[in-house]
């Protein structure tokens, strides 16, 4: 089993919404949704994850963004007491998993959860402070979480023994997009080759985000893509793509079209090795019509041909 960790900003969620809407998300990859904000494309999401009955957790207490103030603070507008009319809906459908961070509001969200009629063994548990571990125990002592997301440490792995998911960074985020130039091609990930052999149920990332968080984006100076791909030993790689006039900030299509140049070549030359998944041929005919999708929706289709392609991991497709 594969858990995305994924902040629920609006072209994480439309990536999500894309492929479970075109059957192209494994039935074995369940998003865990942390929700920055209570917006439509949330609410949508849900919705039509509902309607493919494909599960997808979601935590009741995030601790990025603005969703609890959003959700908590009503303030009387129309449009915003039908959404979250609508999202309470969507939350009680059987395909949403509810979940929670341990931190010091886990006990009273776990109470709201367990007044819905919901089981404690039937809800997803993000552990990450090692603080927590003896409040976790408390509230678990007799029946586990479904699962528990975990960190890949020692204190984590002695103490939770059961339904266990093993939560790593895969993705080496550089704080300028330049800076991805310095290693072109690196390592990703090859967690999922030995996690059962750990005790783990599963195994969680980021994506090609990272798990750094910043509440307001920036026009950048460079525009980098980045996609996985399978390497010969079966582990997963990243390769950087990217652009070239990275002195300022004007002109992001022609940075993008860079980059993609880069990208395309790239392809042409592993396209035995490299699955062409929905996202990358989405881009291939952005270089072919030389269009620009904007850097929101880059995002979007990198994180599409990510989870599409653990899709076909998980299938056993992957050959190189």
């Amino acid at each position: 089993m594969y858990f995305p960790y994924i902040r629920g900003r609006q072209f994480d969620l439309l990536a999500l919404r894309d492929l479970v809407e075109k059957n192209l998300l494994h039935e074995h990859i369940v998003p865990v949704i942390e929700p920055v904000s209570l917006s439509s494309t949330l609410v949508s999401t849900i919705t039509q994850f509902n309607t493919k009955k494909h599960p997808l957790a979601i935590i009741q207490n995030p601790e990025v963004g603005s969703f609890s103030e959003e959700f908590g603070n009503f303030d009387g507008a129309i449009g915003n007491a039908s959404r979250k009319l609508d999202f309470k809906a969507a939350m009680l459908q059987p395909a949403v998993l509810q979940a929670l961070i341990m931190n010091n509001e886990a006990p009273g969200v776990l109470s709201d959860i367990v007044a819905l009629g919901i089981q404690k063994q039937d809800i997803l548990v993000v552990l990450n402070d090692r603080d927590m571990l003896k409040q976790y125990q408390n509230l678990f002592a007799s029946d586990a979480p479904r699962y528990t997301i975990i960190p890949d440490e020692g204190t984590f792995r002695r103490n939770i023994t059961e339904n266990k998911v093993v939560l790593t960074d895969s993705f080496q985020r550089q704080e300028r997009n330049a800076d991805y130039n310095r290693r072109e091609d690196e390592s990703f990930s090859d967690i999922h080759l030995y996690y059962r052999d750990e005790g783990y149920v599963g195994f969680a990332d980021y994506s090609i985000i990272g798990d750094s968080y910043n509440e307001v984006g920036f026009a950048p100076y460079a525009v980098a893509i980045h996609i996985v791909y399978p390497a010969i030993d079966k582990s997963l790689r990243v390769r950087h793509f990217v652009s070239d006039s990275n002195q300022d900030i004007n002109n992001p299509a022609q940075k993008f079209y860079q980059a993609l140049k880069k990208m395309v070549q790239w392809y042409e030359k592993n396209e035995r090795v490299v699955p062409l998944t929905l996202g990358l041929k989405i881009l291939l005919d952005h270089y072919q019509a030389q269009t620009y999708p904007g850097l929101g929706s880059l995002k979007k289709l990198t994180i599409m041909h990510h989870l599409e392609l653990m899709g076909k991991l998980l299938d056993g497709g992957l050959s190189v």
